[in-house]
């Protein structure tokens, strides 16, 4: 893999991923060196020897295949520029209309590194994106509804279904490529079918561009080029799964993603001062007239599936209205629990569970059948979505800049929350686009599978759970 690609110094892959050395005897390099016990994890006890995300692991050469690898090198920032070179170039009928989508979470990045609030912030990145030939900007939070509301409703269907049904509960959320990545490639049957079927919301965006828009402009999929600004080099992994290629079209649901340093790097490139942007509102998916206030969902920085599916779950099931969540945290603040109680009775027990290390210790309960919850919200990165490498990470050194992260979490704290139920958008949506929420194009287009691949495939020999 290319540079680009990697999050993780050429230095660094020459240490062992974290916990894997337990399992995976294959090194990160050439050095010779054997497995480090201070690395590993003992009895629950986190040491401090050097950290690799799970993303490095899942990225490196030894899970990849060539056609991995090809697909994933295209995900850069040379591509965007080539794409928007040769509609500078060509003639007009063979444009490609570039539409970049943002994750909310990679705005509060931007806010911090131009000094402004979160909506002039994304006014200058729209406007900067626009400057160089991007033609639609939008947010991805409508897409990120979706996923909720879906996962919401598969949550209920799964509980219901739990006393004849062994794979209902727990059920895992799907929205983190590292974590699906993972389940799919190393724990297989133990895991996947227990993952919520509902696409994340950068696929679901994906869709949404690719089949509702497309047709709103009159332009076929493959004449529109789909860029999406996120966090982590994880959706770039996500973007080339072959479910997201629609063959017939020859084009994917998201052709590139790029991460918000990657778009920041470009701004330096350019020298483009903030100062000398316009301020220029974000497109809406609609094409309505108007500014959209910017939104977020409820969550600590992600997209807050486990806050969402607990306080509907118990106003659909228990006829609870749950204002406020209490999390309680356990081994760290990466692994926390949320219990709803009544007459001294748990009717619910959700768990948040961050990074590599938190999710090896869920791994090792399922397998001892001891998970007490019946959702389990999984990211792949600790402290979630903010502190995604393609952001967080300080420049040099490779670990992530906590200064800088505690920063973005008090930008994204400010925008005001909406619930996706309220959304006027998404219902009409639902409606125009989908016919229905419960209609065949709803499920088509909003969930997906999840399958464990064979492990003489998948796994080298001297792996072992």
């Amino acid at each position: 893999m290319t540079g680009k690609m990697s999050e993780v110094k050429i230095a660094q892959r020459k240490e062992k991923c974290e916990n894997c050395t337990k399992q995976c005897n294959k090194k990160q390099g050439d050095d010779g060196a054997g497995p480090d016990p201070e690395s590993q994890e003992v009895n629950g006890q986190v040491n401090k020897g050097p950290q690799l995300l799970l993303s490095a692991c899942l990225s490196c050469d030894g899970c990849l295949s060539e056609e991995d690898t090809l697909r994933i090198s295209q995900q850069n920032l040379e591509e965007v520029e080539r794409v928007l070179a040769l509609n500078k170039k060509c003639d007009t009928s063979k444009h490609r209309v570039v539409v970049a989508s943002v994750c909310p979470q990679s705005l509060p990045f931007f806010a911090v590194q131009f000094g402004l609030d979160i909506t002039e912030a994304a006014q200058k990145l729209c406007s900067f994106l626009k400057s160089v030939g991007v033609t639609f900007v939008f947010d991805t939070t409508v897409a990120a509804g979706f996923s909720i509301l879906e996962t919401q409703k598969e949550f209920i269907q799964r509980y219901r279904r739990r006393h004849h049904d062994s794979h209902a509960l727990p059920m895992f959320t799907s929205s983190c490529p590292g974590w699906i990545r993972y389940a799919e490639r190393v724990l297989g049957s133990l895991v996947t079918p227990h993952i919520c079927t509902a696409r994340s919301p950068q696929q679901i965006m994906g869709c949404l561009v690719k089949d509702y828009f497309s047709k709103q402009q009159k332009l076929s999929p493959e004449k529109v080029y789909h860029m999406v600004v996120a966090p982590c080099f994880d959706k770039k992994l996500e973007a080339v799964r072959e479910e997201f290629y629609n063959s017939l079209m020859e084009t994917r649901d998201v052709d590139c993603v790029l991460t918000s340093k990657e778009i920041y790097h470009l701004m330096e490139k350019r020298r483009t001062s903030v100062e000398e942007l316009d301020s220029v509102p974000l497109d809406q998916v609609l094409g309505e007239g108007g500014e959209e206030a910017l939104m977020r969902h409820d969550g600590r920085g992600s997209e807050g599936f486990l806050e969402h599916v607990f306080k509907h779950t118990a106003k659909e099931l228990f006829g609870l209205d749950v204002q406020e969540i209490t999390y309680k945290t356990l081994r760290n603040r990466d692994f926390q629990e949320v219990t709803l109680e009544r007459d001294g009775e748990t009717l619910l027990q959700f768990a948040a569970i961050y990074g590599f290390r938190n999710i090896q210790t869920l791994v090792h309960r399922m397998r001892k059948g001891r998970v007490p919850y019946q959702l389990v919200e999984v990211l792949s990165c600790p402290g979630g979505c903010l502190s995604g490498r393609g952001q967080a990470e300080s420049e040099g050194s490779g670990r992530i800049d906590k200064a800088l992260v505690q920063q973005m979490e008090e930008v994204y704290s400010s925008l005001p929350v909406r619930l996706p139920e309220l959304n006027p958008i998404l219902n009409t949506l639902y409606q125009d686009w989908l016919q229905g929420q419960d209609s065949p194009q709803a499920c088509r287009l909003l969930h997906t599978e999840f399958r464990g691949q064979s492990q003489s495939h998948t796994q080298p020999p001297h792996m072992e759970w």
